[in-house]
């Protein structure tokens, strides 16, 4: 795996106009994620250059733009709530601490190659944290949008101060952030070509703000500390790391998700394909220098790679080149910053929000099974009201239980007794011969497919008709997986069927289902020579046996 991520000098020219156009998208988000998760504008800053500098020198998609993104912050937000009311005086710099714990996850899964595993969760699943997330940065907004003080305790919080927030409203910043989500809603697409609707709405409205509500008071970023950041050390407890290590992972597993989905998209739009596992790595040496210096955490941003590759983008030059433009930015208009209204970001955060909620599920929900809608909306709401990883926890779990019934019913199909010529099975003419002159006395037992444990029940049925018959056959020849669960079944059956003082045959042709089954001792409890690849010649020994009897 090489060190560095694919620089391509040919294409410099479309690399420095896709980094600069994705520094302009970058810029109005940085500062709406910063403030959001309530660690300030230059935390947003300081995440936006940390993390897309050096995933875009270490990762593995060469036009992915990493950044502070929507679900990010919500989970670096509830992160700093939670460690702050806990310990006031290092709260902060645990919080930064956890996204670096967060950036050796990311690391960790690397090295183990996990990459492609990332993202193989239920589609109802990654649809309802996202949309739990979507709603939970809509909420938290609400306070701000309209001109309130913000309430502490997050989601919970917000909607129990409801009545308090709407009271004390105040209508210039109303005004501002509702201006704020006209202009992205309804700014025409020939437009927002050319210039990115929250830039617009950034300017815009803090222009507005400036010129014709100078007067009035109104909540503003105000000075924000842009210099060289400094090293946060942090003091804690064996207590207070485990707590840590637990968000550490949840906050790296979804910016893994994250990462890997914006990486799937890139791919989409430039027909190539990205290494996985060395992505991960990329953003977890990203989301330590970030966490090192009291920055956000990030991962792959879809909204800043897709300008990014429609602007010309071809190698990671655009990524460093995107670092120095906002590095520009950020530098020459310092100032201009601090006028920047909190409603607007607010109004740009709430439109981030709506954007993460899955609509096309959502509308389409009365469509799908109720199984899977159940799944998405129960997700949601544990993520919105409960937390994040029992969310996806619990979500999983019942969308794997779900997926296993339905799997389980359609193997069971492929579980079949036979010991008359009523079933259809494929069997030759000289099989079908043998097992007629049997007159029943043969029962073979039929598997076909990949054998998983939710089956194991379905075998265990055929147990009963063991006794009625002098020689039992176990046909696994196409079978092409056997798992722990159905091996201990079908040893089972064997056992039941020796202690009855049957004959019993097995056929098998998978080099690994023989391992399995020699591990498991099943070979000398039936006798090597009763273990065959062959059915023909399994239903020749036990005709034999029925006929001399």
């Amino acid at each position: 795996m090489a060190l560095f991520n694919q620089f391509n000098r040919a294409s410099l020219r479309g690399d420095l106009l896709g980094g600069m156009t994705a520094a302009i998208v970058s810029l109005p988000m940085a500062l709406t994620f910063g403030v959001a998760s309530g660690a300030g504008a230059e935390a947003g800053i300081y995440g936006a250059l940390l993390v897309g500098l050096f995933a875009a020198i270490f990762g593995g998609t060469s036009t992915l733009i990493s950044e502070p993104t929507g679900p990010m912050t919500v989970v670096m937000a509830t992160v700093m709530t939670t460690l702050i009311g806990e310990n006031p005086e290092n709260g902060k710099a645990m919080a930064f601490t956890v996204v670096m714990l967060a950036g050796l996850f990311q690391i960790l899964f690397g090295a183990l190659k996990l990459g492609r595993y990332i993202t193989q969760m239920p589609y109802s699943v990654i649809s309802g944290f996202m949309s739990g997330i979507g709603l939970i940065l809509i909420i938290i907004q609400l306070a701000p949008f309209t001109g309130s003080a913000a309430p502490p305790g997050g989601v919970v919080g917000t909607l129990s101060s409801l009545d308090s927030i709407l009271q004390n409203w105040h209508p210039v910043e109303l005004f501002l952030g509702v201006f704020t989500l006209i202009i992205l809603l309804f700014t025409p697409k020939r437009f927002t070509r050319v210039i990115p609707p929250h830039l617009i709405a950034l300017i815009l409205v803090s222009l507005v703000s400036v010129w014709f509500f100078s007067s009035f008071e109104i909540q503003r970023i105000g000075a924000i500390n842009i210099g060289l950041p400094s090293i946060v050390l942090p003091e804690f407890s064996s207590a207070q790391l485990q707590t840590m290590l637990i968000e550490g992972m949840v906050l790296g597993m979804l910016g893994c998700i994250d990462s890997m989905l914006t990486s799937v998209i890139a791919d989409n739009l430039t027909r190539t394909e990205h290494k996985s596992d060395k992505e991960l790595i990329g953003q977890g040496i990203g989301n330590i220098f970030s966490g090192l210096f009291g920055g956000l955490p990030g991962a792959g941003a879809t909204m800043g790679t897709v300008v990014n590759i429609q602007s010309g983008a071809k190698s990671a030059f655009s990524g460093v080149f995107r670092v120095v433009f906002l590095i520009v930015a950020v530098f020459g208009a310092s100032q201009l910053i601090e006028q920047i209204p909190l409603a607007v970001l607010a109004g740009i955060a709430i439109r981030v929000g709506m954007n993460i909620l899955d609509w096309s599920f959502i509308k389409r929900s009365h469509r799908v099974s109720i199984q899977s809608t159940g799944v998405m909306f129960a997700v949601m709401l544990l993520t919105v009201f409960v937390d994040l990883i029992v969310a996806v926890g619990v979500g999983v779990f019942i969308a794997n239980l779900i997926t296993i019934d339905k799997l389980s019913r359609t193997q069971e199909k492929n579980i079949k007794a036979i010991s008359d010529m009523d079933d259809k099975t494929p069997l030759t003419k000289q099989q079908k011969q043998l097992i007629r002159e049997s007159q029943g006395q043969i029962l073979m037992v039929y598997l076909s497919g990949p054998m998983i444990f939710g089956v194991a029940k379905a075998l265990s049925r055929e147990h009963a008709q063991i006794a009625d018959h002098k020689v039992f056959i176990i046909d696994l020849s196409d079978v092409s997986m056997l798992d722990d669960t159905i091996s201990l079944s079908i040893e089972n059956a064997i056992k039941e069927a020796v202690e009855l003082k049957k004959e019993v045959f097995i056929v098998v042709q998978s080099k690994a289902t023989k391992e399995k089954l020699s591990r498991m001792g099943i070979d000398e409890l039936i006798g090597h020579e009763h273990l065959t690849e062959s059915r023909t010649t399994a239903l020749q020994h036990a005709s034999s046996i029925v006929h001399t009897q």
